[in-house]
């Protein structure tokens, strides 16, 4: 069984992490979006597609488990979001998701959706990781090790910090 599981990974975390390991266990093949592709460089989604990636695969590349990574484009009309997202990947027979509009539109196309378990969700977020970031906090515990190299190998927490500032986008 092929399933499949959304998000945007801003940045890919332990909480992504344990939703993942454990869908593992419930499917043979996990197809993993990476959606809101074409977004990067702005507080909420300061990482590109590929860094994205990369972090989801540097993390997931030790375990005995099949999956692929593919980033996909938002579109605007949530009526055809599902159509769009099955032209692009392949075939799946389950869908993960914790997001409210996501499980409705995959229920309204016949799919079987399951809620996951999410695991401390007040600490476990990109949000919050994103915020300790600005404020010079500990978010490097939040994230696999795998993951907190790559966002200092591209000197992530300064992009995030230069894109706070007021006049980034001036000149």
């Amino acid at each position: 069984m092929r399933g499949l599981i959304v998000g945007r990974f801003q940045p890919f975390h332990k909480g992504h992490l344990n939703i993942i390991l454990d869908i593992f266990k419930k499917v043979d093949e996990l197809i993993i979006v990476v959606g809101s592709a074409q977004k990067s460089h702005t507080l909420e989604n300061p990482f590109t597609a590929g860094e994205r990636i990369l972090m989801i695969d540097s993390v997931l590349k030790k375990y005995d488990t099949h999956y692929l990574i593919i980033p996909i484009k938002d579109i605007e009309y949530n009526s055809i979001w599902v159509p769009y997202l099955e032209s692009l990947i392949p075939k799946f027979d389950i869908v993960f998701s914790g997001n409210s509009l996501v499980r409705e539109l995959f229920k309204e196309r016949g799919y079987i959706v399951k809620k996951p378990k999410l695991f401390n969700r007040a600490i476990y977020s990109g949000k919050e990781i994103r915020r300790r970031m600005l404020n010079n906090e500990n978010w490097e515990e939040l994230v696999p090790e795998e993951v907190a190299k790559i966002i200092k190998d591209i000197n992530g927490v300064e992009r995030l910090k230069n894109l706070s500032r007021d006049d980034y986008y001036e000149n």
